[in-house]
């Protein structure tokens, strides 16, 4: 059975990003019979940030671990699950301060798991979560694609340098920018964002 994993990270409750997501993973899913979303929705429930007992229990045997360290990773074990399930992963995101949310960020520090998602070779890092296609769906005020603002665009950059770190290099952006410019300017960017999101699911 084909799994899509959604994962949304705004704390708005109409989020642009969190709608057209989900959105997305739902088209793909009516293409797919017989697939299944698991979703997270990181914004609402926030993952606990990694702490010392975490970083010390992942670098353990899961049968040397206190019961206190194997508590610690046992959501992290569930959402690298999760990722490594997947055939496809949809994340919407807002960008904020030029960069995702803290909470993407933190399912991040979660689930780049030695062992698990990556393994270091004597030639290097070689990514383990290989064969998913990844969409990022961005919402912003600005328009960051292109343009004079586009180097302040920290995200798309980012998540792809760590998905690809994880072995995830096929990923796609779709945009909802420009919002801030007005009633129009944002009917459009959002008309846009819905027919991409259209296209990519019938070719699903």
């Amino acid at each position: 059975m084909s799994s899509i994993l959604l994962l949304t990270s705004s704390p708005r409750v109409d989020s642009l990003s969190t709608t057209i997501a989900a959105d997305l993973a739902e088209k793909i899913k009516a293409q797919q019979p017989g697939s299944a979303v698991v979703r997270r929705d990181l914004g609402v429930n926030p993952l606990p940030h990694i702490d010392d007992l975490f970083t010390a229990a992942i670098r353990k045997p899961a049968d040397d671990r206190t019961v206190e360290e194997a508590a610690a990773v046992k959501t992290s074990d569930e959402l690298v699950a999760e990722l490594l399930a997947a055939d496809t992963v949809v994340i919407g995101t807002g960008l904020i301060n030029f960069n995702i949310y803290s909470s993407l960020k933190t399912w991040i520090d979660n689930v780049a798991r030695a062992g698990l998602t990556f393994k270091y070779t004597e030639s290097g890092p070689v990514g383990l979560a290989t064969g998913k296609k990844v969409y990022v769906v961005l919402a912003s005020g600005g328009v960051y694609s292109q343009g004079p603002a586009a180097g302040m665009n920290h995200a798309v950059p980012y998540l792809k340098s760590v998905l690809g770190f994880l072995g995830i290099t096929d990923v796609e952006t779709i945009y909802v920018e420009g919002l801030a410019f007005g009633p129009e300017a944002a009917e459009k960017a959002i008309g846009a964002a819905k027919a991409r999101a259209e296209e990519i699911a019938l070719a699903a």
